[in-house]
């Protein structure tokens, strides 16, 4: 069994909800064990949030723009209180093309922070933070 406790934290944006996350993640990968597809720990993981009375959106639609004309559109797995972008791999090993995704998920939206959680052969988490403070310095550097 995983324990949750060793990897808590407190000092991050959005830590008191992002610990709740984390938590119920571990406690979906402990009941569930590795082998299923993404849509089962998803599921999984939204029904234990909003037991948490949380506002849990699935399937949250990202639009991407460009030059101010809509060029595509991508979907988050979870967004949990309009703050924390979720987005859920099923897969042997996290790479870090799948952290780039993450980010760019936070770069298009409004959310600062993103979880990358994988219910693979063991439960990884990633922590993605992209803020807005960034945002207006690295455009106002162009």
């Amino acid at each position: 069994m995983i324990n949750y406790e060793k990897m808590k934290s407190n000092n991050f944006k959005y830590s008191d909800i992002t610990e709740k996350i984390i938590k119920e993640a571990f406690y979906v990968y402990n009941q569930l064990g590795s082998g299923f597809l993404e849509k089962v720990y998803e599921n999984a993981l939204i029904l234990r949030l909003k037991k948490l009375f949380l506002n849990v959106q699935s399937q949250f639609p990202i639009k991407i723009f460009f030059e101010e004309e809509l060029i595509g559109e991508y979907i988050a797995d979870i967004v949990v209180e309009s703050k924390i972008i979720i987005e859920i791999k099923a897969i042997k090993k996290l790479l870090s093309i799948h952290e780039v995704q993450l980010v760019n998920y936070l770069k298009a939206t409004k959310m600062e922070v993103g979880l990358l959680l994988n219910f693979g052969d063991k439960m990884e988490i990633k922590r993605k933070v992209y803020s807005c403070n960034y945002r207006v310095n690295h455009n106002q550097s162009e």
